[in-house]
């Protein structure tokens, strides 16, 4: 994939050099959207975006940065971020801005031309929803990973660009807060424009208002975290799907809010790296035996795990369907149900919060946590059901950090083929800015320990 800095994002389908960095437009600007064909068509491009940061990147980086999983094999990138020793030359934080930047540029086009097209309103408010949402997700990914958490983690925020890049533009960070802000202003632009219903693998109001559940969490707003996920779980449209073993042995569920669409065409590489080497994969990441070691044999997600027969650890099958077709699950109502839970416990409401933590282990045919017995053991209970249902999915590393207890659970992680790892530095709790991005843009400051 060509590497695209932040200062020189494109427009649509344009590209740059990274030795003269100038850059090479190769469809010009006035050419790009012109009409509703050309803005679908941008749509289409943003959306590629997407599938490219969610095939397995983002859930790469926060599994091995966690309990659940480790990596065992020969990638130094996921060596580096499993053992908490990332430098800023790391080859997926690098793909992974990238990725986010280029898609932020498209949004910015999509945004910023389609009010001057001849079409219906109907149709502008979902082009714009569609852009409002995928900005406002690609933001969220970069303010968590190079941000951090107001109050919590971190003490810069990112890069805000809200206009497309046609020529060399230097953009320095914004901060903390104004980072979140914009994530919110955006989910909720994109929750007023868009409708219940929109084509397979692109957002809707549901969508919408799931992310915005999920961004309240970790801005401890719970009231609105609550509100948001009563008006996703309350949709008939949305359910739990029995047993758990079918949403991932099917695509687009009643339980999926947003599925990122893969087949034998346009294939995922996902299991090839949560895949051991007797079934196809490279082996690379594997489950930690301590977090597989804690699944009761009862419950139905142990049986989303195969053995290697080289290593004798524990894979995930999460993502085992044949040609490579896996869809990757960014939101399920298990999560929105899981974010109630902890913004009602957080808000004293014990009953609801155990009602929404056992409504998904039942689901999972685990027993129903009637043994905490204080708001701080109903807390400590939901994290633990978070790393089990959502584990391979690419949240345990945010969890963490956003709840402020990433020092002390990550403190000695064992690892198969090395010394424990072990995270004694707060300064990591974000991760570093490329170092492309800061060797090219003299506004682009490091965030400190890097």
């Amino acid at each position: 994939m060509r590497k695209v800095l932040f200062f020189l994002c494109l427009v649509g389908l344009s590209a740059c050099s990274l030795l003269d960095k100038e850059p090479q437009i190769q469809v010009s600007d006035e050419k790009a959207i012109t009409d509703v064909q050309s803005a679908n068509a941008a749509l289409i491009g943003l959306y590629n975006q997407v599938q490219e940061l969610y095939n397995g990147r983002i859930q790469r980086l926060a599994d091995v940065s966690g309990t659940t999983a480790q990596s065992i094999g020969t990638n130094l990138a996921y060596r580096q971020i499993d053992t908490y020793s990332v430098t800023s030359n790391n080859s997926a934080l690098l793909d992974i801005w990238t990725i986010i930047y280029k898609g932020v540029n498209i949004a910015n086009n999509i945004l910023t031309t389609v009010p001057e097209i001849q079409s219906s309103n109907e149709e502008k408010n979902h082009l714009l929803g569609q852009a409002y949402f995928v900005r406002g997700l690609l933001f969220f990914e970069a303010v968590r990973i190079w941000g951090g958490v107001p109050n919590v983690a971190g003490t810069n925020g990112i890069p805000l660009p809200k206009e497309p890049s046609r020529s060399v533009s230097f953009q320095e960070r914004a901060s903390l807060e104004a980072s979140y802000a914009q994530v919110e202003a955006d989910l909720l632009e994109a929750s007023k424009l868009l409708t219940d219903n929109s084509p397979m693998g692109q957002a809707n109001k549901i969508t919408a208002n799931a992310l915005l559940s999920r961004l309240y969490l970790y801005l401890k707003r719970y009231s609105e975290v609550e509100r948001f996920a009563n008006a996703v779980i309350g949709n008939p449209r949305n359910a739990l799907v029995f047993p758990l073993t079918d949403v991932f042995n099917n695509k687009n569920t009643p339980e999926s809010i947003f599925e990122i669409q893969f087949n034998s065409i346009d294939p995922s590489d996902i299991s090839f790296f949560y895949s051991p080497k007797s079934t196809g994969g490279n082996g690379e990441i594997a489950a930690h035996t301590e977090f597989y070691n804690q699944i009761d044999r009862n419950d139905e997600r142990s049986r989303l795990f195969v053995r290697s027969n080289d290593t004798g650890l524990w894979f995930s099958t999460k993502y085992n369907r044949q040609a490579n077709s896996n869809n990757t699950h960014i939101i399920r109502l298990a999560e929105i149900y899981l974010n109630r839970a902890e913004a009602r416990a957080y808000s004293n409401n014990f009953s609801g919060a155990r009602a929404d933590l056992n409504a998904v282990r039942a689901r999972a045919n685990a027993i129903a946590d009637n043994t905490a017995n204080s708001i701080e053991q109903l807390i400590v209970a939901i994290e633990k059901e978070r790393r089990l249902e959502l584990c391979f999915e690419g949240f345990e590393w945010f969890d963490l950090v956003r709840t402020g207890r990433a020092i002390s659970v990550l403190n000695t992680v064992a690892r198969f083929n090395a010394e424990p790892a072990r995270l004694i530095d707060r300064n990591r709790l974000v991760f570093p800015i490329p170092f492309e991005e800061i060797n090219a843009n003299p506004k682009m400051n490091q965030n400190q320990g890097y």
